[in-house]
């Protein structure tokens, strides 16, 4: 199931997107979006009688982080070493406030305390319940779906700060969508889904989630391990390497297999 949020140019509601997708999650020229009563992740799924071509609707970040999204850093070898990073012994943990989340089409605005603003494609899990010390083995029990992100980072200040919050918390450093895949699961992503990043239509990522270094699961125990999660709450599990700069009037396209596409422009701020 695809749940997504939308306006039709009145208040946002969730709904689910019906219609036949790509092998990239490309919807084709008939999908429709069904509207949900209420927010799935409080109120369950339930459809209304009322229906929209998705076409002719504004799609909106799929969730809205009431707590908080943790990054995962250097999940990746590649992108480690291209930073000239080791890979960590144990998953590197951040975290982006809330407020940095932005939905498909809405712009990313480069601030003028950076320099060297960059996009980073990744996978982000979406938690759908309230856990914590979550075992391995029970990681699929708190997992509402997947979603795709751009995790923005500044890089200059992510080197000059040493620690993390400034360099990706700036409003709008978190785009996520189009959409929330429920009928995957971690094994889908152990197999390998290709994650890509297109800066102005050229390839600049190209990565398989069969390279996480640390998986879905063994995220989910980590984290759960020092918090608690809450419904909503995002996961993101890394970039594959290729990272680099993004400027004004630039548009960054992040895609991951079976998910769809996740567009942003950049502007300034």
């Amino acid at each position: 199931m695809r749940i997504a949020r939308f306006t039709a140019g009145e208040d946002p509601q969730y709904g689910v997107v019906a219609g036949d997708l790509d092998q990239y999650g490309q919807p084709d020229e008939d999908a429709v979006v069904v509207a949900l009563a209420g927010d799935p992740l409080y109120v369950g799924v339930k459809l209304l009688e009322q229906e929209h071509r998705l076409a002719d609707v504004r799609l909106l970040a799929p969730v809205l982080p009431r707590s908080k999204v943790v990054g995962i850093g250097r999940n990746y070898a590649a992108h480690a070493a291209e930073l000239g990073n080791d890979v960590p012994a144990e998953p590197l943990m951040f975290l982006k406030p809330n407020t940095s989340v932005v939905g498909p089409g809405d712009p990313i605005f480069y601030p003028p305390q950076t320099s060297n603003l960059q996009y980073e494609g990744e996978l982000a899990v979406v938690i759908g319940r309230i856990c914590r010390d979550v075992p391995p083995e029970q990681a699929t029990d708190v997992i509402h779906g997947y979603t795709i992100a751009n995790d923005v980072t500044a890089r200059d200040l992510q080197k000059s700060d040493v620690q993390f919050t400034r360099a990706k918390g700036f409003d709008s450093f978190c785009p996520l969508g189009p959409w929330i895949e429920t009928d995957l699961d971690p094994d889908d992503f152990a197999k390998g889904r290709r994650v890509q990043t297109h800066l102005n239509g050229d390839v600049v990522q190209d990565g398989t989630t069969a390279d996480l270094i640390f998986d879905i699961p063994t995220l989910i125990a980590h984290v759960s391990s020092v918090m608690t999660l809450l419904p909503g709450d995002l996961i993101l599990t890394g970039t594959p390497a290729g990272v680099g700069p993004m400027e004004v009037g630039d548009e960054v396209e992040v895609s991951i297999e079976g998910l769809g596409s996740l567009t942003n422009p950049v502007a300034a701020r």
